[in-house]
């Protein structure tokens, strides 16, 4: 067991998190940052590096690799400490302070914590079908396109992910057909009237029933309501079928909860002293959840942050381009 002392610890080193840290730097505190995955980036770095993000000021379009890359770099600035690959257990509040310890033993001592876990841990909602042939044609993300090169790929799912992948591995591939069960798509309208518009084929009210090949993946059958079964070429499988998240440990600290959401005032304060949140874990009233979002609400975390773990400190600290 390890004792670490920072002003400020910030749980999750997504977007959110990341852009935190840079502007605790900014303002002249220490910083710990936690994050229960190998790397930095959350869940941008886990699911989709490769996808071009479009809500982002500034960016008309950006890969998500490269948001994470300029994050990071702007983080630096500030020195802070990673401790990645470990997740945040249990939460202590002493007169001064928290205590926050890790699944490993290691304690931080801070003067606040803002919590930036996106939607905490995150476990692929299994395909029936695909059962022992994960890594063998079946995937639950694409983290990287050029592995699909020329193949057939069939995609599981009619929400943003589906179709994001359906509309970056069309020209990639030597084919793409995207399977729903449903007539109706969750994903943004845009995005749907580009993939239809598209060579991708779109099968909806239909099921993938089964995956064959000898050693590695050579077909898949559909089963399409009211339509004999129909089988597909396909050398991979890509079930975007959504994952069920989990806040873990941090849902026994004591927060105020709405529906997996960390609720908090418009200061990113949470209902226990010296705990702030900010990004898509949190909830008001209004609330919407964007990555450009997320960036206002850490540099007003921070910014109240700052005032708790220092009261001579002004909430607001001037502008950072006047440093």
């Amino acid at each position: 067991m390890s004792d670490v002392t920072a002003d400020l610890v910030i749980v999750g080193a997504g977007p959110t998190g990341l852009y935190a840290a840079y502007y605790a730097g900014f303002r002249g505190l220490r910083v710990a940052v936690v994050d229960s995955l190998p790397e930095l980036g959350g869940q941008i770095t886990a699911m989709y590096p490769e996808k071009a993000i479009l809500d982002v000021a500034g960016f008309p379009s950006i890969k998500g690799r490269d948001l994470v890359e300029g994050l990071v770099t702007q983080a630096a600035t500030g020195g802070p400490a990673y401790f990645l690959d470990r997740t945040a257990a249990t939460l202590e509040h002493g007169e001064d302070d928290v205590t926050l310890s890790l699944d490993d033993g290691t304690r931080i001592v801070a003067g606040a914590v803002i919590v930036t876990a996106g939607i905490g841990k995150f476990t692929p909602r299994p395909l029936p079908a695909g059962e022992g042939w994960l890594g063998r044609g079946l995937e639950f993300f694409v983290p990287s396109f050029a592995p699909y090169a020329g193949k057939d790929v069939v995609i599981v799912g009619g929400g943003d992910s589906a179709f994001d992948w359906a509309q970056h591995l069309e020209p990639v591939a030597g084919s793409v057909t995207l399977v729903h069960r449903r007539d109706a798509f969750r994903a943004h309208e845009r995005t749907v009237a580009a993939v239809r518009a598209s060579s991708v084929e779109i099968i909806t009210r239909a099921q993938v029933t089964a995956l064959r090949g000898a050693g590695h993946l050579e077909e898949v059958e559909v089963a399409v309501d009211g339509e004999d079964p129909r089988v597909l070429p396909a050398q991979a499988v890509v079930a975007a079928l959504g994952f069920v998240a989990d806040l873990g440990a941090i849902q026994q600290w004591g927060l105020t909860t709405s529906k997996r959401h960390v609720v908090v005032d418009s200061a990113m304060r949470t209902n226990l002293p010296r705990v702030f949140a900010a990004g898509d874990i949190t909830d008001y009233p209004g609330k919407v959840r964007l990555i450009a979002v997320g960036f206002g609400e850490a540099a007003t975390a921070v910014n109240n942050a700052a005032v708790v773990i220092d009261p001579t400190a002004h909430v607001f600290p001037g502008h950072s381009s006047e440093a």
